[in-house]
């Protein structure tokens, strides 16, 4: 299993960016997917879950209305759209896998990628 995240950046507050998750060695629709984020000094926090059926849907009450997850099952990715950023969105994103189909399910993430930095600072 490989996820291999990308997008990160320096962007000023208000600011957009789109993280991509590519993930390889699984079969990407049978897994809810998520993103989590850790901030310098902070516990690592989900930000966002996306079920094997798009309907199931998770946001951290901090990014919902800015942030969007999506994914392309074809395309085996993905995606965190980012809009109005904050400077306390600044955090190494990273992209994972849920055991199960479900966000709402009880069970974990089992594999995590290796992480992509956004920073957002004027």
């Amino acid at each position: 299993v490989q996820l291999q995240a990308s997008g990160g950046g320096l962007v000023q507050p208000g600011g957009s960016l789109r993280l991509s998750c590519a993930a390889s060695g699984f079969t990407l629709n049978y897994h809810a997917m998520g993103w989590f984020r850790q901030a310098p000094g902070k516990e690592r926090e989900e930000v966002s879950c996306i079920s094997k059926y798009t309907g199931d849907i998770y946001y951290a009450e901090s990014v919902k209305g800015r942030f969007t997850i999506s994914r392309d099952n074809v395309k085996n990715t993905v995606y965190l759209q980012m809009n109005n950023l904050r400077p306390e969105d600044t955090a190494v994103y990273y992209c994972a896998r849920k055991g199960g189909h479900y966000c709402s399910e009880s069970g974990p993430f089992d594999y995590f990628g290796q992480g992509t930095l956004v920073t957002v600072s004027s």
